[in-house]
């Protein structure tokens, strides 16, 4: 009986070994999560027959430290969640292993193959939020977009005073405060200048005289467009209260119409400043990378220094992740322990946010794995050494007889 009880702790240390054997030997495998076996005592009523494995199993919800690649698709997850992935026949799996790239048709693809999953976009870039499928970055260049709004917010100084010299000459720096410059674009994606000159006219009253490529802007009248500007006594822009109309005409190409808004304008005894000077045109440009947000957000980068949003990568969660069936070590399967898998956007409920640029490194620990290495060679040597025990009992016995 001994010699069969020793010879079942010689079974299940060899197991244990397997399992610290092969968290050492993925010590170095990005998102792998680390196994022990579970001993469990074997009985026969109340006769002990040894001891067994009841299994190895993962300390999935234990993370591992996150490292700077510096690779874009590189990503890892900082707090709870899994990507969710799909292989070509359609069966989902969740996985901390963030390498990514893209295959030839430009699909979000893992180093085994499977397909990123997430919310796509439409033909107009409107995230499908709630659609879950296959993540792809356009390969195609973007084409040039005509500047159809600026949002222009400044500050004009309350201490200024009214220019000496009139009338308005934008070629004499005497007959105004003010100038600032914004560039815009037309619709075959030409750069053009767009010049603002502010001119004080009294107590809280300004007026911006506006030329487009040194040419004034014009009126639907034809007479050269002014706006005027009137703050309160707190400094506060009344006028105009909506957005400024501006059309300029341009050879070969359609005419620039822009609303130009002042939001946030201001009057205050200071220096004149511009705190911003946004406009949503731009050249066309060709496509030289991709981008991923904390929120998930996908994007294709182009020369011209716009990005397209391409989708949004959603992440998965279970109210029993250690429920997980290990695939690879890397990537697990949904069971009836795990419970239906929690979607949902990176950085929304208890998911964690996304971080580009970096892995999550195996989360086996060196050290305890040594010392288990240790505990489990000692356990084999003394269950040898019963072995051992037992034959020399047997020897001396068949001896006697």
């Amino acid at each position: 009986m001994s010699f069969s009880i020793a010879t079942s702790g010689l079974n299940a240390v060899t197991e244990q070994l397997n399992a610290i054997s092969n968290n050492i030997a993925n010590s170095g495998t990005v998102g792998f999560k680390s196994g022990r076996a579970e001993f469990s005592a074997l009985y026969a009523e109340s006769q002990p027959l040894g001891v067994g494995v009841s299994g190895i199993t993962q300390s999935i919800t234990k993370g591992g430290s996150i490292a700077s690649t510096g690779t874009a698709l590189d990503l890892a997850i900082n707090g709870n969640g899994f990507f969710m992935v799909r292989d070509s026949a359609g069966t989902t799996a969740y996985t901390r292993a963030g390498y990514f790239g893209t295959d030839s048709n430009g699909n979000l693809i893992n180093n085994q193959g499977m397909y990123m999953q997430g919310y796509p976009v439409d033909a107009n870039g409107t995230l499908q939020v709630g659609s879950i499928g296959n993540l792809t970055i356009s390969s195609g260049s973007i084409p040039a977009k005509a500047t159809e709004s600026i949002d222009f917010t400044a500050n004009l100084d309350a201490r200024a005073e009214v220019p000496a010299t009139s009338p308005f000459d934008p070629k004499d720096n005497t007959t105004y405060n003010n100038s600032y410059t914004t560039q815009v674009y037309d619709s075959l994606g030409r750069e053009h200048t767009m010049n603002q000159y502010f001119v004080k006219t009294g107590e809280n009253e300004w007026e911006v005289h506006y030329y487009m490529d040194d040419k004034p802007v014009t009126d639907a009248n034809g007479a050269n467009q002014v706006q005027k500007m009137t703050f309160n006594s707190q400094g506060i822009l009344t006028n105009p209260s909506g957005a400024v109309d501006l059309s300029a005409a341009i050879p070969g190409a359609d005419n620039i119409d822009i609303k130009l808004t002042y939001n946030n304008t201001t009057q205050y005894g200071s220096d004149f400043s511009v705190s911003k000077n946004k406009g949503d045109g731009y050249a066309s440009g060709e496509r030289t990378g991709q981008a991923i947000d904390e929120d998930g957000s996908v994007y294709a980068t182009f020369s011209n220094g716009e990005r397209l949003l391409q989708g949004q990568l959603v992440l998965a969660n279970f109210t029993n992740p250690n429920g997980l069936q290990s695939q690879d070590g890397t990537t697990g399967a949904q069971t009836a322990s795990t419970g239906a898998p929690l979607t949902g956007a990176p950085g929304t409920g208890l998911l964690g946010s996304i971080v580009s640029g970096a892995l999550e490194s195996s989360n086996v620990d060196l050290t305890s794995e040594l010392v288990g290495l240790m505990t489990a060679q000692r356990n084999y040597q003394a269950n040898t050494k019963v072995i051992s025990t037992n034959d020399s009992m047997m020897n001396a016995l068949f001896q006697a007889v």
